[in-house]
Formats: structure tokens, sequence, C-alpha cells
């Protein structure tokens, strides 16, 4: 007995739902979808502007850890620099893999990896 679970979607809260946008346009390389989400590898990435819905639920920085797998971590990392967001936790190699997290501009921490190449 038992089941599947498929990883659909994830939401991060933000406060500036434009800057937000910018930033994530960038990362990911594409325009939001309904200036609200991206989508990527079949999954979606939601900007969550809690303040339109009337949501007080907002808990910034620490609501959520999604993980982004990139095929070159060293360009993402002169990205991020371009886009002065700060890495939190520095790239670090565990077990077969390169990772570190960076802060977006609503205070979330986002990890990226890369599959340690042989």
């Amino acid at each position: 007995m038992g089941y599947e679970i498929n990883l659909t979607s994830v939401y991060v809260f933000v406060n500036d739902l434009e800057c937000a946008t910018k930033f994530y346009e960038q990362i990911f390389n594409q325009k939001a979808q309904d200036n609200t989400f991206f989508v990527g590898g079949g999954i979606r990435f939601w900007l969550f502007d809690y303040q339109a819905a009337n949501d007080n639920r907002a808990v910034f920085g620490h609501n959520c850890l999604p993980s982004f797998q990139v095929s070159d971590i060293k360009c993402f990392m002169e990205k991020l620099e371009e886009l002065h967001a700060p890495i939190v936790f520095p790239l670090t190699l565990i077990g077969n893999s390169w990772v570190l997290e960076f802060t977006d501009t609503e205070g979330n921490d986002i990890e990226v990896w890369q599959q340690k190449l042989h």
C-alpha cells in the first residue's frame, strides 16, 4: 500500500509583487505568466501577493525553501551577483551536488544545486 506524490507548485509570499516579478523574470529567463507564476520542469513557482488576497498568514524568509537544479552553478552565481542577491549559504559540495542558497528580494531563501560533474 502506498501512493505517489508529485510536486506541482511552490508558493512564496511577497510584499512587492512588481519587484519580485522582475527579479524572478531574470532568474528564470522568462516572463511571468499572469504576472504571478513561472513554469519550469512542470512545476509552477507562484508569487503570492498576500496583501491583495487579504491573507494574514505571511511569514517571510522561512515559509518555504524551494530548490532548483541548474546546469551551470557558476554561471548562476554570476546572475545572482548581477542582481545583488546575497548568497546566504556558500557554494558547498554535499554528496554529489554543489549547493548554495540565496535570498530573493522578498527575504525568501532559495536553494540552487548542480550535480557534480565527474
